[in-house]
């Protein structure tokens, strides 16, 4: 067993870092590859003909990234050790005819993506970000990181029924951010704003995909700077958790037993049913590549999968001080008590006792805390990509996470601790 590590605070500075330059899927897999370039490993393009050898690679597709190690004495039918985690959260999305409004005000129509607590949508300054399709077939990345947006909410006044039967928020009328003063609503406004932004001639621009972000700064916060708040922790904090460790252990030598994986998806919040998504083929075709390109058969494929584990790194719910009988009596997690072990006896997590026995002997290798996370019995569980990992490639999957409060907000918090904590059982998984 491992000394118990002392907290690192750097960690959690760039956490800040990369949860900051990441308001999208498309910026979080952009911030995580720039990370893993540094540590030695280069992008492959799926069209091209891989080959077996050594060293670091990754694949990007839209909002997702596949990278792995491959160290000397690997053979083909060496297991893999994946971190599964995901890129996407709950937010506002730009529909196909952005540009609306009403009654004087300029405004953007939105979809709302995922199930997004949407009261905390209201009255913050929002940016927009995300990914521009050009003409010519490429594809450009835009971030306004600035106050542009925002969703107005009505004065007390006008609703007196709010103090007593609650805020009620219609999904299509209630949250259209406004972003400017005026009647003419001309079609292409926000387009020609944001192609402006990005240094592209007018009418570069054929398709996108944006989405809404607050642009207010991840912090610390607390009396002596414990905790940490910020935006899209669901999962960025895993994705960079998993980055870090995959590269620490890449950057340890090449006496690993396993080749280590990090597999980050879009489209968790909504099903994961996408090319991009967990219950795509993307996952498994990388690996079988990776087998096929080392000079394996269908056979050295099987014995490979049959030997994997991964670890599906998602957050889980710290308990709730204001509301701690919503939680399983025998099972309240906390903030800095590292790791969560997530356990659900109907699969909607996917660890069983020998998946526990894997985590244990991680977090017991890197001198790491961890507890468990079992839903209240009269409460629905959420899921993860986990069991669809799981049911999909026939690889044994563990569920874990950092606890947090306030899921889904559009600014969330766990303990400063918790990320440095996971990124060394991580670490700890990956070493084998």
């Amino acid at each position: 067993m491992r000394t118990p590590p002392r907290f690192d605070r750097g960690h959690t500075d760039d956490l800040m870092t990369f949860l900051a330059s990441s308001p999208t899927p498309y910026h979080a897999v952009a911030s995580a590859a720039e990370r893993l370039e540094k540590a030695g490993f280069r992008q492959v393009s799926e069209t091209d003909a891989w080959d077996g050898s050594l060293g670091g690679r990754y694949v990007l597709r839209g909002g997702a990234i596949i990278a792995w190690y491959v160290p000397k004495g690997a053979h083909p039918h060496t297991p893999f050790r994946i971190i599964g985690a995901h890129t996407d959260s709950p937010n506002l999305r730009v529909k196909p005819r952005p540009d609306s409004g009403a009654h004087g005000w300029r405004q953007i129509a939105v979809e709302i993506y995922g199930g997004p607590l949407m009261n905390s949508w209201l009255d913050r300054d929002l940016g927009i970000a995300g990914r521009l399709s050009l003409r010519d077939g490429t594809s450009r990345l835009v971030n306004v990181d600035r106050p542009l947006l925002r969703v107005p909410q009505l004065a007390i006044h006008l609703d007196r029924t709010v103090s007593s039967e609650g805020l009620k928020l219609d999904k299509q009328r209630h949250l259209q951010p406004v972003w400017g003063l005026g009647d003419d609503v001309r079609d292409g406004d926000l387009i020609a704003f944001l192609e402006e932004e990005a240094g592209l001639p007018a009418g570069e621009v054929t398709g996108w995909d944006l989405m809404t972000h607050s642009v207010e700064p991840p912090a610390y916060l607390g009396r002596d700077n414990e905790l940490l708040a910020g935006p899209r922790m669901d999962n960025l904090l895993s994705v960079h958790a998993g980055t870090a460790a995959l590269a620490a252990v890449a950057g340890s030598g090449d006496d690993l037993p396993h080749i280590p994986v990090l597999a980050a998806f879009d489209h968790e919040e909504n099903g994961s049913q996408s090319d991009t998504g967990a219950d795509g083929p993307l996952l498994g075709g990388v690996l079988e590549r990776s087998v096929f390109a080392r000079g394996g058969s269908y056979e050295d494929r099987a014995r490979a999968f049959a030997g994997t584990v991964c670890l599906s790194s998602d957050t889980g719910h710290a308990v709730h001080p204001n509301y701690a009988e919503r939680h399983d009596p025998t099972h309240h997690p906390r903030a800095d008590a590292g790791p969560l072990l997530k356990v659900n006896v109907n699969n909607r997590y996917a660890t069983d006792g020998s998946g526990r026995a894997v985590f244990a002997a991680a977090c017991e290798k890197a001198g790491v805390p961890y507890q468990t996370f079992v839903s209240n019995n009269s409460m629905p569980c959420g899921t993860t990509i986990g069991p669809i990992t799981a049911a999909r490639h026939g690889i044994r999957t563990v569920d874990i996470g950092v606890a947090i409060l306030s899921m889904h907000s559009v600014r969330e918090l766990c303990g400063a601790k918790d990320p440095y904590l996971l990124a060394n059982a991580l670490s700890a998984f990956l070493e084998g």
